[in-house]
């Protein structure tokens, strides 16, 4: 069985990283098969706009950690699930904030998620690009209440749950991991 990574970040009022979430998953049928989440201390201390969604009590137990920590932690846990992907959504965002890792092979699932030659959920008629994008509504939320038919949902800015249902948008849109752009 092959495995990927999806990861998310929370960053502080500074653009510092205080959390990550990663949720590793199996190849095959995109099910998670077991997550990791790291608040990243003294980071988090400093605040930031979704700081108070930090101890969700919907999210697995944090590892309460330095980043150093938190990065040699998660190498660790690709290496030994032989992980050499890694998607997210807006997965520039994400890669340029963990350096540590950048090496790997990152993919952008939102590339996928926001466009009409990719995602059939979106509807006739929706304001496009030429280049097939929406013009507007493709975050987390929005896309996941498409895909779903949720209107309910709303994002949490937790980033381990973030990067679960970032997860969900992957197994809803249906395409094979292979499908996903390289950035």
């Amino acid at each position: 069985m092959s495995k990927f990574i999806v990861i998310d970040t929370e960053t502080t009022w500074s653009n510092r990283v205080m959390s990550i979430g990663a949720v590793i998953s199996d190849s095959d049928n995109m099910q998670p098969l077991d997550c990791k989440y790291y608040i990243l201390n003294p980071e988090y201390k400093t605040g930031g706009m979704y700081a108070e969604f930090l101890f969700h009590r919907r999210a697995v137990k944090p590892i309460v950690c330095t980043r150093s920590e938190a990065m040699s932690d998660l190498k660790k846990c690709c290496s030994q699930n032989d992980i050499h992907e890694i998607f997210a959504y807006n997965a520039l965002f994400d890669k340029n904030n963990l350096s540590e890792i950048s090496y790997m092979k990152w993919h952008d699932i939102m590339g996928m998620a926001a466009y009409v030659q990719y995602n059939p959920a979106i509807p006739k008629g929706a304001k496009l690009c030429s280049t097939g994008r929406l013009k507007s509504g493709y975050g987390v939320e929005p896309m996941l209440r498409l895909l779903s038919g949720n209107n309910m949902y709303f994002e949490t800015h937790n980033a381990v749950l973030d990067a679960i249902d970032e997860l969900k948008i992957m197994m809803l849109l249906g395409h094979p991991i292979e499908k996903y752009r390289n950035i």
